[in-house]
């Protein structure tokens, strides 16, 4: 339930349309639905704007699918991320709506509008081979409403793809860079720009990447000022929080 539904359910019961056992009812998960195995924080969108997100690394598809099903009964939009095919063949039996980005591995649900700002967020990938995390981050700002472009596959190896795009890029409130390897290419694309930029490590590299490390200590070392970085393949924060500045 967010800030909105709420109003309307007071509305209700001012209007007399609603008693109050009624909206008891409605309101008796008030904290948190137990489900045995997980506890569903059911008011976060009214205490932050922004619904549960579903991790599904590490649950069953029995789980993920019990936990889905006592959102759609809220009414909530979805998004459910690391998630499998196995579970999405599963939620799509008596979800039919429900889409499956295989590459991000992500599973969303729309069943409320969300106004778009008029600005929009750029995701940027080094290489072909960070694109999963790319498009986690690309997919996680579009299911919050955000209008997205992509820029994939520019990386420092051949800077001159970056330098053809950068003008797009520029566009855009808030960037995010996506990258393996050395981690090089978030501090070239914010000494090119002048909008905050995001940065992603991810574990992709030879050994002495350390699945990621190298990557992560170079951007936290960046020498241009305004990046931010995320954790080591953490595309989901990094498109939440691109959403939340392209929203201020």
């Amino acid at each position: 339930m967010n800030q909105e539904d709420l109003k309307k359910l007071l509305k209700k019961v001012k209007k007399g349309t609603l008693d109050i056992e009624q909206a008891l009812e409605q309101l008796k998960d008030f904290s948190y639905k137990d489900l045995g195995h997980t506890k569903i924080d059911t008011h976060r969108e009214l205490r932050t704007g922004y619904p549960e997100v579903i991790f599904c690394s590490g649950k069953t598809v029995g789980q993920v699918s019990d936990i889905i099903k006592h959102m759609l009964s809220k009414n909530n939009n979805i998004l459910a991320t690391r998630a499998s095919e196995d579970m999405f063949n599963e939620i799509s039996n008596f979800c039919p709506d429900a889409r499956f980005n295989a590459l991000a591995r992500t599973i969303t649900i729309k069943r409320k509008d969300i106004k778009s700002p008029d600005t929009s967020i750029t995701v940027v990938s080094a290489g072909t081979s960070d694109i999963p995390v790319a498009e986690e981050a690309a997919i996680t700002a579009e299911f919050f409403g955000n209008k997205v472009q992509r820029v994939f596959d520019v990386g420092v190896a051949g800077i001159h793809r970056l330098y053809d795009k950068i003008d797009q890029i520029r566009k855009s409130r808030v960037i995010i860079v996506v990258a393996g390897m050395e981690g090089a290419l978030p501090s070239i694309v914010k000494g090119l720009i002048d909008k905050p930029v995001i940065a992603v490590p991810t574990s992709i590299g030879y050994g002495a990447n350390f699945n990621g490390l190298s990557a992560l200590l170079g951007m936290l070392t960046s020498c241009a000022s305004g990046v931010t970085v995320v954790n080591i393949d953490n595309g989901f924060g990094a498109g939440f929080t691109a959403n939340m500045i392209n929203r201020l």
